[in-house]
């Protein structure tokens, strides 16, 4: 300065300062506001501005954002369930089917999602604070931030209060799944447990009254309807209690009593033996339940099986044999049908649970995009 000083009296001007030359800037046109006239070179700002630009941030504007969009939410999501309940109906001819509600259920999720992400960036943007001396594309680009942290914050809320029902809908695929495919794995094997350790409570001491097996088992041992319907031929020859009756017969002796008729009701089985088929049929049970298991049934099981048969029904082996193959086969068709459902169900869940997951992306994307896009509208207005 003292350099700049001397040029200038030696030239025959008067001094000039660098505090003049400041002062004089700060008054040209165009300079920029907000400066004060008593800094260097005009380089630090006055402290309103630093007030105004300390953050980029408005956290006080974005949880009040995000307070919006989780409670909106929130009663939006309860009405969706009380009327998705109303719609619906357990009994098949009545009520909405099931396309038809999960249609509904994407297209009310998406509405929830649009209205209070956009009710949330709506006020993140219009109660953040005004920003001075700062660009337009800044601007715009912190209210977008804003709207993006209330979407943000009020996701994450709605989900930490719906943590039990998202994980239920997210893992109902799996879950039946993993069920249908362990139910599957252990029937033939839970059958001979039960088979082998449980015992049996009706049908005259028939074991399996309780199993899934003990009604073909039942059926192995019924006795054959038409060979008991056929009634024995009566070769007794009838009584005569009326000599008279017959012509040239005298009377010479009374008649002697006629014999009691023999009763219809056959004798009760004894202790013994309904122990003893008891045991068969329980015994018979496993082997059905192993050959399930495994698949088939070996030929020697089932000439043992038609035997015992044979013994209790009175049906030639031939004849005992292809009831024995025939209730094994209806066993394992019934079997076949029930793995069937149960994967037919589990892929259902699966199905359903996957579109569900990308529904909920694509209707949280949209809702981001919503809430950055209401906050840029919001801080425009806010700026007005």
């Amino acid at each position: 300065m003292s350099v700049f000083t001397a040029q200038s009296s030696a030239a025959g001007r008067p001094d000039i300062t660098m505090a003049d030359i400041a002062s004089t800037s700060s008054d040209l046109p165009g300079a920029a506001p907000g400066y004060s006239s008593g800094t260097t070179a005009g380089l630090a700002p006055s402290p309103a501005d630093v007030s105004g630009s300390a953050s980029a941030v408005s956290w006080g504007a974005i949880l009040a954002g995000a307070a919006g969009a989780a409670a909106l939410s929130m009663i939006l999501l309860v009405l969706g369930t009380g009327l998705g309940l109303s719609s619906a109906s357990a009994f098949s001819s009545q009520g909405a089917s099931a396309a038809t509600l999960g249609m509904a259920g994407v297209f009310w999720i998406t509405l929830t999602q649009l209205a209070a992400s956009g009710m949330g960036g709506y006020l993140a943007g219009r109660l953040r604070s005004r920003w001075t001396a700062v660009h337009t594309d800044e601007v715009y680009f912190r209210d977008t931030a804003h709207g993006f942290l209330a979407w943000a914050v009020a996701s994450l809320a709605t989900a930490a209060f719906l943590t039990s029902a998202i994980g239920s809908i997210v893992g109902a695929g799996t879950q039946a799944a993993g069920a249908a495919a362990g139910g599957v794995a252990s029937a033939a094997g839970s059958a001979a447990a039960a088979a082998s350790q449980r015992p049996a409570s009706g049908g005259g001491g028939m074991p399996g009254a309780n199993d899934a097996n003990g009604y073909f088992v039942d059926a192995l041992f019924r006795p054959d309807m038409a060979t008991a319907a056929t009634p024995a031929a009566d070769t007794a020859t009838p009584a005569v209690t009326d000599p008279a009756a017959v012509p040239g017969t005298a009377s010479t002796a009374p008649a002697a009593p006629a014999a009691p008729a023999a009763s219809s009701t056959p004798a009760a089985p004894s202790t013994a033996t309904v122990q003893m088929n008891t045991a068969i049929s329980a015994e018979v049970s496993r082997i059905m339940a192993t050959a399930l298991r495994n698949g088939s049934l070996p030929a020697d099981d089932t000439r043992y099986v038609a035997r015992l048969v044979s013994q209790r029904t009175g049906l030639s082996q031939a004849d005992a044999e292809k009831r024995v193959n025939d209730i094994f086969g209806r066993v394992q068709t019934r079997l076949k049908d029930a793995e069937a459902a149960a994967r037919d169900a589990a892929d259902k869940a699966r199905k359903a649970s996957a579109h569900t997951a990308l529904w909920l992306f694509v209707s949280l994307l949209v809702g981001a995009f919503v809430a950055s896009f209401a906050a840029t509208f919001g801080g425009r207005q806010r700026d007005r």
